[in-house]
């Protein structure tokens, strides 16, 4: 099949869009998918992450930390015996009490990327045992009315449906 696009080479990648609501097929060649920006090969880049930890790696000894980045790298958390070096090659923490053990780094760290070492956003409030008990009578109202739906129990449905209007 040839490419939707230019017409000239065969089509390794079909993109599906939705456009108005409804699904729009294109067969195109490597060529123009990559002038889309559609990701033609199976190798993934390398994760931002690990791109950043390996520029900080780079860069001046932090303050206050070891004398040398060797010296640095050597520094183990004592609960899981990982290392700065394995948290820069990895970009992830062997355990929690890794926290502790680079506690300085990881504050600068922090404060390159997010400009303090603080956090400051919403903290996660679990949903009220009311509105989770809520939720569950929804469901199973729902449940109840699609089995009166499907079992022609009209009247009953109604009434399902109320109690769920009453409840939303």
């Amino acid at each position: 099949m040839l490419c939707d696009n230019c017409k000239d080479r065969d089509s390794v990648v079909k993109l599906v869009q939705i456009v108005e609501g409804s699904p729009k097929e294109l067969h195109l060649c490597e060529k123009c998918a990559a002038e889309r920006g559609v990701e033609t090969t199976v190798a993934a880049p390398p994760p931002e992450l690990a791109k950043l930890l390996q520029n900080l790696q780079q860069q001046p000894l932090l303050a206050g930390g070891p004398a040398s980045p060797a010296a640095r790298d050597a520094v183990r958390c004592t609960f899981c015996s990982a290392t700065l070096g394995d948290f820069r090659s990895t970009g992830r923490l062997g355990c929690a009490h890794c926290y502790g053990a680079f506690e300085g780094s990881l504050r600068d760290l922090l404060r390159r990327v997010h400009g303090s070492a603080r956090h400051t956003g919403t903290r996660y409030e679990p949903p009220r045992p009311d509105a989770l008990q809520r939720a569950v009578t929804l469901g199973e109202l729902r449940d109840r009315l699609k089995r009166a739906i499907d079992s022609e129990q009209f009247e009953l449905a109604a009434d399902i449906r109320d109690r769920i209007r009453v409840l939303e």
